[in-house]
């Protein structure tokens, strides 16, 4: 395969990074991967190195505040932040690509970015790839934790709320390790500008999901303890598509693409992508 990468200007012109691996043969679909909260596009080889094989082109960018792109890490002004950028690289694969259908993949944080940019631009995809995507407010954070972060992300956006249980990952330890030590990952708190955001495109999200029309397929770890699996249910119920399917995964944890139980998953989303390209 052919690995390319470079640059380009996101938003209030900020320096984001993307990367690409190429088929050597004829590129018959695009899979535009969304990576999720803290993490960075390169660590998705396992869904590169399954589908590239079989002429898929993969494209994946860091957002800003992540990986090697531009921003303080997870600082962001609003959710739009990710999803104007979003915009930038999707017309770019668009014109490197012309003609090629494009699918869209969004894991975790990036599965909600990938939902809401869903309910404005679903016509310029195929179809997509939602996976344990954050797009439910969990019943554990209460009413009053919700005022809280909104006070903070208004008069302390920076202050570090919320930290990620590492554990929750994977029930591959190589996986946990790989992550903890990774020097592009975050691993600080989830600043209360962004916690805030987050809350406010979840609640689009469940409001208008019936505007989401295309095809696509949504994985979940029943045992997902970053995201509540309940989303990938919800999100799948309430979205208007004649073509959908819901795969639930007994005892899996939140990185699907990244459980011991892996190829199933990346077989099970071969076998949709075949029947949609």
């Amino acid at each position: 395969m052919n690995h390319i990468e470079g640059s380009f200007k996101g938003v209030r012109d900020a320096g984001i990074y993307y990367q690409a691996w190429l088929p050597e043969g004829e590129i018959k679909a695009v899979l535009l991967v969304v990576h999720g909260l803290g993490e960075h596009s390169g660590r998705y080889m396992n869904v590169v190195n399954h589908f590239v094989p079989l002429n898929y082109a993969v494209y994946g960018f860091d957002h800003i505040g992540h990986g090697k792109s531009d921003g303080a890490r997870e600082g962001v002004e609003s959710f739009t932040d990710y999803t104007d950028t979003l915009k930038v690289y999707h017309d770019m694969v668009n014109g490197w690509q012309t003609g090629k259908p494009v699918f869209l993949m969004g894991h975790s944080m990036g599965g909600l970015i990938a939902t809401y940019y869903l309910l404005d631009h679903q016509a310029g995809f195929r179809g997509a790839v939602i996976s344990a995507p954050l797009v439910k407010v969990s019943d554990k954070i209460s009413p009053a934790t919700i005022i809280v972060g909104k006070i903070l992300s208004a008069l302390a956006p920076k202050i570090g709320l919320l930290a990620l249980d590492v554990d929750g990952i994977s029930r591959d330890r190589k996986v946990v390790e790989a992550y903890i030590n990774d020097p592009l990952v975050f691993h600080g708190k989830t600043p209360a500008r962004l916690a805030a955001e987050l809350l406010k495109a979840m609640l689009r999200v469940t409001a208008e999901a019936d505007k989401i029309s295309l095809p696509f397929i949504v994985v979940q770890g029943s045992e997902d303890k970053l995201v509540d699996p309940g989303g990938a249910q919800m999100l799948y119920d309430k979205a208007s598509s004649a073509d959908k399917t819901i795969k639930i995964y007994d005892g899996l944890y939140h990185e699907v693409f990244n459980e011991p139980e892996r190829d199933r998953v990346l077989k099970d989303v071969e076998t949709w992508l075949a029947a949609h390209v």
